[in-house]
C-alpha cells in the first residue's frame, strides 16, 4: 500500500512517504478494532480519534495528522484506487505536507466487510 500511495504522490510531485513504526502501530490497532467490533469509521470503538490513537502509539511532536480508512476491499490496489476516487482520501494522499505513514490491515470472516484498512499520515 505504501508503494502504491507513493506512486500516486510521485505523479503529483509530492515526496515519498516514509513508513514510521508508531503510525503503523496506530493504523494496525485501528484496523484490528474495526474488524473485532464490525464497524468502519474514523472514530474508534472507545471513542478515540485518529489523533488520540497516533499519540497513544507514541507518535508525538506532530504538526499534522490525517487518516484514511476502508473496508471490504480485497487488495491494496483496490483500496488505493477507491481512495484516489474520493476527494477527501485523495487530498490526504496528495498532501505534500504529510511526510510519514503507517498502514494497518485486519480481517474478520464473520464481520460485515471482512477486511479493514487504515492509513495514518503525519508530519513532525
Amino acid at each position: 500500500m505504501v508503494r502504491l500511495t507513493n506512486a500516486e504522490r510521485q505523479k503529483a510531485g509530492c515526496p515519498a512517504l516514509t513508513p514510521v513504526a508508531a503510525l503503523s502501530q496506530a493504523a494496525q490497532n485501528h484496523s484490528n478494532d474495526m474488524a473485532a467490533h464490525n464497524f468502519m469509521n474514523h472514530t474508534g470503538s472507545d471513542g478515540s480519534s485518529a489523533v488520540a490513537r497516533v499519540e497513544r502509539s507514541g507518535y508525538t511532536g506532530w504538526h499534522a495528522v490525517a487518516e484514511n480508512v476502508a473496508a471490504g476491499h480485497q487488495t491494496a490496489e483496490n483500496v488505493v484506487s477507491d481512495w484516489m476516487s474520493s476527494s477527501g482520501h485523495r487530498a490526504n494522499i496528495l498532501n505534500c505536507q504529510l511526510k510519514e505513514v503507517g498502514v494497518g490491515y485486519a480481517t474478520h470472516p464473520d464481520s460485515t466487510y471482512g477486511t479493514y484498512w487504515t492509513q495514518d499520515f503525519g508530519s513532525r
